[in-house]
């Protein structure tokens, strides 16, 4: 259960953004009490932005935003998290979601987000989340603030964020051509990373570097 707030303190007011009817409904349902109200709803990327700025220009906006990062189609939950926080850099987002690799770790991170939750969190553990990141704290679920200190303390050299993006782009079938055209850099500087890469995950080819990212939960199997 969460914690009550005193009589004379306002509800958290957030915009709740998932593409699925049936999980909002039920996050809705356990987040919602005497601190937190959902006072709308998205299920794209470009409806939360939209939204986000919208509402936090009226007299009922969002105290923050609780963001999933896989939409469907049209933008994911983190560049829906780089929008809003540039265009509404005082709105905080939490990163509420199941996926819990480096690679989308790393992305909310750089994205501005507040904090990041797994939905699978005990509900207190949530609440205590939404209860930080409205306060402009940083709330990290366990296992993510373990992952992170694990990155530093690791012996071995751990991905830099740019090599994560490459991997999941290895990951997807891309030639080095094609991405070097995502990332919107140079063949040579591709091919650069793919050495690192490989050095650091201790693998020669392509299909290992992916393996071996998969098997260590950089990127999503």
């Amino acid at each position: 259960m969460s914690e009550s707030s005193s009589p004379d303190t306002e509800p958290i007011r957030a915009l709740l953004v998932d593409d699925h009817p049936v999980v909002r409904a039920g996050l809705r349902a356990m987040l919602e009490g005497s601190d937190l109200v959902v006072v709308a709803e998205a299920e794209t990327g470009e409806e939360a932005v939209r939204l986000a700025v919208e509402r936090q220009a009226g007299v009922s906006g969002p105290d923050l935003v609780l963001m999933d990062l896989q939409l469907g189609s049209g933008i994911d939950g983190a560049e829906a998290t780089r929008r809003i926080r540039r265009a509404a850099p005082e709105l905080p987002v939490l990163i509420l979601t199941t996926y819990d690799t480096d690679a989308d770790i790393l992305a909310a991170v750089e994205a501005g987000a507040a904090g990041y939750m797994l939905k699978d969190a005990p509900p207190e553990q949530i609440h205590r989340a939404v209860r930080d990141a409205a306060a402009g704290r940083t709330a990290l679920a366990p296992e993510v603030a373990a992952r992170l200190v694990g990155r530093i303390r690791e012996p071995s050299p751990s991905l830099s964020a740019r090599e994560v993006q490459l991997v999941e782009l290895l990951a997807t079938g891309l030639s080095n051509r094609a991405i070097a055209k995502e990332l919107f850099i140079s063949e040579a500087t591709v091919k650069t990373h793919l050495i690192h890469v490989y050095q650091k995950l201790g693998v020669d080819n392509r299909v290992s570097a992916v393996s071996e990212a998969r098997a260590r939960r950089i990127i999503r199997s």
